[in-house]
């Protein structure tokens, strides 16, 4: 008998346990794989299986309308069908891609190819397919095309609000505008119908089809009106049309609330077609200038000089100020827009005749510290807080780097950059009691039953001047336009208060000859303002490029067109105001010295303004013999 020599044996115990304990250990792996598989991937795998033999065709969530302040639809939806095609179930890809090539007008070749090929369970034969075409080829049952109806965004009035609205892609995603910033509002969520198949993608005979619905998007009801949005395009419009400009823009917003009731830029486009295959055009056509862009605002800007000057008592209204055309700041000469100076004035005479020089005395007078405290509390150098992407805050100089000559050159509209909407947003705060209201354009957003599910009320964020500051503010500028340089927005019976401007545009750092921004800006009614009118015409085309001229006329149109259909009557209460239905005749002054020509004008009833620093008169603007208000401002260019 052979005896195991004990170190053997113990070898022997060594090597059983190092196998239990592997097999243990293999165990225990594979119990917590399978829990792993079964508690944590289970869900993922059953979907990878159930994706095995089932297939899903998307079912698109109906995007939620929008509309205007009265329930007028402005952007909605029409049924539209994407085609797909699972080739293993084609069963006659030439018949099928003859059918719907010449339905789709597709190439042929190339669509049997794809719609025949192997190793694809599912490939999408079209999309945005018209309601018309895909009900034909339906009825011609083709087996393995299957049709999933979708939607496609449709614009009642197709070039209209085309910055504001914004569009969408091709999947129905918000590209720009109110389209873009409610996204996540209006889109809604998908469904799907699921229908059983095989492994290789081919439905099973005894399928059963299964459906889970999508959930429509909410819907916007804005704050525009559609009729005065209206009354903005068509006349913005024909200033396009008249001056040929960069961009002529709209802006009317409730003085008391803040909110947007119109807001346009033409040139625009179709939103049923935008140019997506010329990115430049649309990205300039489709922007909203309104709210992203800045500009010098010139003369407008001086509205805020004079309320932060009456607010701190730094001036009288019957105050006198004289301008030879000129002050000397910080050793440099800058003039005032009449070179020959407007001689000595009032406070209020100033402002109608918007000589720069009162201005710049008023800035100085603030003094930098306090005349910036008026800045940041009207919101320049800020966003407005519009519900829109891409607002721009404007251009405001560091106070710290701003000098005497800086600050008297922003007096009067220059070295400082807005936005309309920031300028109008601070005019109505100006007049409408001191109040700072941030500007909105959407005022609900409801469900598909109808029902709010959330209001959008108006918001102030300060006070800016008080009460009495802000009336006499009112009544400058209804002066100003009722007899001074807004003369051309004046409607006979009415109490419209405004300011003109007129900007030098720059550019590489320089002035840019021949470029402007002819602008004007007004409220209505001035005794208790509800509506601020913005104009702004950028770059318009040949001589005329005052704000006076080229803008003012348009925001008497909308004015006009605005109390027409709100029921505001006119009332005459002032005997001044029957002389107001007077009209004068421009006279010919082309050939004859600027003096002369100017008091021929006056002489006639009219107010003029003089482009050119040279003695004769080379153009006008009305020709001779054309009829017009009494005290309307014309135009005569010098040489």
């Amino acid at each position: 008998m052979k005896l195991v020599k004990p170190y053997t044996l113990l070898t022997l115990q060594k090597r059983l346990l190092a196998l239990i304990v592997s097999v243990t250990f293999l165990f225990v792996a594979l119990m917590g794989r399978l829990a792993y598989i079964q508690l944590i991937d289970g869900a993922e795998l059953q979907a990878k299986a159930a994706d095995q033999w089932m297939r899903e065709l998307p079912l698109k969530a109906p995007r939620g309308n929008v509309y205007d302040a009265g329930g007028r639809l402005l952007a909605g939806n029409y049924t539209v069908y994407s085609i797909y095609a699972r080739p293993k179930s084609v069963a006659d890809p030439d018949r099928a891609a003859a059918a719907l090539s010449d339905a789709l007008n597709l190439d042929r070749e190339a669509l049997r190819g794809k719609i025949a090929k192997k190793g694809v369970s599912e490939v999408t034969v079209a999309r945005e397919v018209e309601k018309e075409t895909a009900d034909k080829l339906k009825l011609l049952n083709l087996p393995g095309i299957y049709f999933s109806e979708d939607t496609k965004r449709r614009y009642p009035y197709g070039d209209f609000l085309t910055q504001v609205l914004g569009y969408t892609n091709v999947d129905g995603d918000g590209q720009a505008g109110l389209e873009a910033y409610y996204d996540q509002y209006l889109k809604g969520l998908a469904g799907f119908s699921l229908t059983q198949t095989d492994i290789q993608g081919t439905e099973l005979a005894d399928n059963v089809t299964q459906y889970i619905p999508s959930v429509p998007g909410f819907d916007l009801r804005l704050t525009i009106d559609y009729n005065i949005q209206a009354f903005c395009e068509a006349a913005m419009e024909a200033a396009a049309a008249q001056y040929d400009p960069l961009g002529a823009s709209a802006l009317v917003l409730d003085a008391e609330t803040g909110a947007v009731l119109a807001m346009t830029t033409k040139k625009s486009f179709d939103l049923n077609d935008p140019p997506r295959d010329d990115i430049a055009e649309l990205m300039s056509r489709g922007k909203n200038k309104m709210v992203s862009d800045v500009y010098e605002p010139g003369s407008t800007f001086k509205i805020f000089t004079m309320a932060a000057a009456i607010e701190e008592r730094r001036v009288k209204l019957d105050e006198r100020f004289f301008c030879p055309g000129y002050r000397i700041v910080d050793g440099q000469r800058i003039k005032c827009w009449r070179t020959a100076g407007h001689g000595s004035k009032s406070f209020t005479e100033g402002v109608n005749v918007s000589c720069n020089c009162v201005f710049m005395d008023l800035a100085q007078r603030l003094g930098v510290h306090k005349y910036y405290e008026y800045l940041n509390k009207f919101g320049f150098g800020q966003s407005t807080g519009i519900d829109f992407h891409s607002e721009s805050r404007g251009i405001v100089m560091k106070e710290s780097s701003v000098k005497t000559v800086d600050l008297a050159r922003i007096g009067f509209g220059q070295a400082v950059a807005v936005t309309p909407l920031q300028l109008a947003a601070g005019v109505a705060a100006a007049v409408n009691g001191g109040r700072l209201m941030t500007p909105y354009l959407v005022k609900e957003i409801a469900g598909a039953d109808g029902k709010p599910a959330r209001l959008f009320n108006p918001v102030e964020k300060r006070r800016v001047i008080g009460e009495e500051s802000s009336a006499a503010m009112r009544a400058v500028l209804e002066e100003a336009v009722r007899v001074g340089s807004g003369k051309n927005a004046y409607i006979p019976g009415y109490k419209i208060g405004g300011k003109t401007g007129t900007a030098q545009k720059y550019a590489d750092g320089r002035i840019a000859q021949g470029k402007y921004v002819s602008s004007f800006v007004g409220f209505a009614p001035a005794d208790k303002p509800k509506y601020v009118v913005l104009i702004s015409i950028d770059e318009p085309k040949g001589y005329a490029y005052y704000g006076s001229i080229v803008a003012a006329p348009w925001a008497k149109e909308i004015f006009g067109k605005l109390f027409a259909y709100k029921g505001i009557q006119p009332v005459f209460d002032d005997p001044k105001q029957i002389e107001d239905y007077k009209t004068a005749e421009m006279p010919l002054v082309i050939g004859k010295k600027a003096a002369e020509a100017g008091a021929l004008i006056e002489a006639a009833g009219l107010q003029y303004e003089i482009d050119g620093e040279g003695s004769v008169i080379l153009q006008q603007m009305p020709p001779a013999g054309t009829k017009l208000p009494v005290k309307s401002v014309v135009l005569i260019k010098t040489d």
